[in-house]
C-alpha cells in the first residue's frame, strides 16, 4: 500500500487553503496524541466512521492507511461487512467496492 498517496482534490485543498489545512492538521495531531488506540486500530475505527458516512475518499484513504499500519484485507473487509446491520446493505456494498478498488490498484502498482 502506498501510504503517501494524495488525491488530486486534497492537493488542491492544500494549495488553495494552506492555513485551513494547517489548522485541520494541528487538530488531527492533537486528537491523535490523546488517542489510546494503536495506529492500526485507530485506522480501522476511522474506516468504520468513513463507511458509515458514505465518504468514498475517506474510505479509500483509510483502507490504504489501515493496511499500511498492519491491518489485513480480511480485517478491512470485516469492517465493511459490519456496516450491513448498522448502516445498511447498500452502504456496505459500496464500501466493499471501494476497498476492492484500492487493493486492486495497490496490487497493480
Amino acid at each position: 500500500m502506498e501510504e503517501d498517496y494524495l488525491p488530486g482534490i486534497y492537493v488542491q485543498f492544500l494549495e488553495r487553503f494552506p492555513e485551513v489545512a494547517e489548522a485541520q492538521g494541528a487538530l488531527a495531531r492533537t486528537i491523535r496524541e490523546r488517542n489510546p488506540f494503536d495506529d492500526r486500530t485507530d485506522r480501522l475505527i476511522k474506516l468504520a466512521m468513513a463507511i458509515g458516512a458514505e465518504a468514498e475518499g475517506a474510505v479509500r484513504s483509510n483502507v490504504r492507511k489501515a493496511m499500511a499500519h498492519g491491518a489485513s484485507l480480511d480485517e478491512v473487509r470485516a469492517v465493511a461487512l459490519a456496516a450491513i446491520t448498522t448502516c445498511g446493505f447498500p452502504t456496505a456494498i459500496a464500501a466493499l467496492n471501494w476497498i476492492e478498488d484500492v487493493t486492486a490498484a495497490a496490487a497493480d502498482s
